[in-house]
C-alpha cells in the first residue's frame, strides 16, 4: 500500500517555513504543480484547510497550525530515529568540539581520546580543557564534560559517573603538622582552597554525629585551577578535598593518605555529559557521548583504593 504521509508532511511543512508554493518547491528541488498538488490532496484527505490562499500569499488555519507543529514533531522523530540507524553503519566524519575540567579532562577523557579516534577516523576531536563552564553556543562546543550539580536548565545532559570527594594529604604533611583526628581540627591546618565560582567547594561536608555538617576551610593557597590544587597537595602544602579518580590511585601509590574516612559524607553530584538541545542529532557527538558513558559505566578509579 502506498503511503505518502511523510512525504505530505515535509512538503506542508516547506510551504509554511519558505513561505509560499514556488519558493517550497525550490526548496524541495521539485515542481510548483507537485507541492500544490500534494498540499491539496493532503487537505482532501484530511477533511480540513490547512491554508488560507490569496493573491498576497496563504496563511494557515486554526487546523493548519496545529498539524504544522506536529509535523514538526514527526519529522523530527523519524530523522532522529533514522540517524541512530545510520549511525551505527557510515562512518561519520567533521569536528568534534570537546570541553572538560582540567584535571578530569588530562586524567581520564585524553587517554580515552585515541580509541575513540581509532573508530571514527573521520572525526577531528578539538579538546578544550578549561575549569571554568564553556558557553556551548558562543564557544560552539558539541559536547561538555561538567562535574558537581548542573544548573543550567537550556542544556541536555546525560550522567556519566558519580563523584566523590575524600579528604587527602601527602604523608610528608603529616609528618610535619601531625594527624587529623576530627573535621573541627581542619581550623588548626592549612587547606587547599578553591579561587572563584567554585568557592563554594571550600565547605567540606562531613557526617558528624549522624548529621552533615560543613567545615569552611582555608589556607595559603587558592586557585581555580584543580589540577594546582592537586599539585600543591602531592607537594604537601595542603589538605585537600580531591575527587576520586584522583585521590585514590595516589592513595594506592602511597603518595597521598586518607583522611577523616569514619566522617564521610556522600557526594550528591555527578560527571555529566552535556549538550545543546540541537546537538542530540549529531552523530559525532552522540556516538562521543555513548564512548564516554561506556568507559565510565563503571568508574576505572573505585578498583583502586
Amino acid at each position: 500500500m502506498k503511503d505518502n504521509r511523510l512525504l505530505e508532511m515535509r512538503v506542508f511543512r516547506a510551504v509554511v517555513e519558505a513561505g509560499g508554493f514556488r519558493h517550497a518547491a525550490d526548496l524541495l528541488g521539485a515542481s510548483q504543480p507537485f507541492v500544490s498538488q500534494s498540499v491539496s490532496a493532503l487537505e482532501m484527505r484530511l477533511g480540513v484547510k490547512l491554508l488560507h490562499r490569496s493573491t498576497r500569499g496563504h496563511r494557515l488555519t486554526g487546523e493548519g497550525q496545529t498539524y504544522y507543529a506536529a509535523c514538526i514533531k514527526a519529522i523530527e522523530t523519524v530523522d532522529a530515529v533514522e540517524g541512530e540507524v545510520t549511525a551505527a553503519t557510515r562512518q561519520v566524519a567533521g569536528d568534534l568540539r570537546v570541553s572538560a575540567p582540567i584535571a578530569f579532562g588530562t586524567d581520564q577523557i585524553v587517554p580515552r581520546i585515541p580509541a575513540f579516534l581509532e573508530h571514527q577516523p573521520g572525526v577531528n576531536v578539538v579538546l578544550s580543557l578549561t575549569d571554568r563552564y564553556a558557553n556551548l553556543i558562543e564557544e560552539n562546543i558539541d559536547v561538555a564534560v561538567r562535574m558537581g550539580r548542573l544548573d543550567d536548565s537550556s542544556l541536555m545532559s546525560r550522567k556519566l559517573c558519580d563523584l566523590q570527594r575524600v579528604v587527602v594529604a601527602a604523608p610528608a604533611f603529616l609528618e610535619a603538622h601531625g594527624p587529623v583526628g576530627h573535621p573541627r581540627d581542619l581550623a588548626r591546618f592549612n587547606c587547599l582552597a578553591w579561587e572563584g565560582r567554585r568557592g563554594h567547594l571550600n565547605r567540606w561536608p562531613f557526617v558528624i554525629d549522624g548529621a552533615v555538617e560543613t567545615v569552611s576551610v582555608s589556607g595559603n593557597f587558592r586557585s581555580a585551577n584543580g589540577l594546582s590544587l592537586v599539585q600543591m597537595c602531592m607537594a604537601g602544602v595542603g589538605i585537600m578535598r580531591m575527587a576520586e579518580h584522583l585521590a585514590n590511585p595516589a592513595i594506592a601509590r602511597g603518595d597521598l593518605v586518607r583522611l577523616l574516612a569514619g566522617f564521610q559524607a556522600k557526594d550528591d553530584t555527578a560527571f555529566h555529559a552535556v549538550y545543546l538541545p540541537e546537538r542530540q542529532l549529531l552523530p559525532r557527538a552522540r556516538l562521543f557521548i555513548d564512548y564516554l558513558a561506556e568507559a565510565f559505566r563503571d568508574p576505572p578509579w573505585q578498583a583502586v583504593r
